[in-house]
């Protein structure tokens, strides 16, 4: 899935590339960067879904911008 993923690219059908690191899809007791990221998905989606930004007020400073437009935080409008 990965490399198909690197190949072929996605729903806007650019290849990806430059990685940090490769995807990886493994239960979230195996790492804890991937728990960290459970966490940033749920924050987001209690924000976006339940208008309860509890944990979104954490992390609400931590995503790239410039000019006062974030990058790296895709809102569907």
């Amino acid at each position: 899935l990965a490399r198909d993923f690197k190949r072929v690219g996605h729903a806007w059908g650019e290849t990806t590339h430059n990685y940090a690191e490769v995807p990886v899809f493994l239960d979230s007791k195996a790492s804890r960067l991937i728990q960290m990221a459970d966490l940033v998905a749920f924050a987001l989606f209690r924000f976006y879904e339940h208008h309860d930004d509890s944990f979104f007020q954490v992390i609400r400073g931590c995503f790239d911008s410039e000019g006062g437009v974030e990058h790296g935080l895709y809102v569907r409008t």
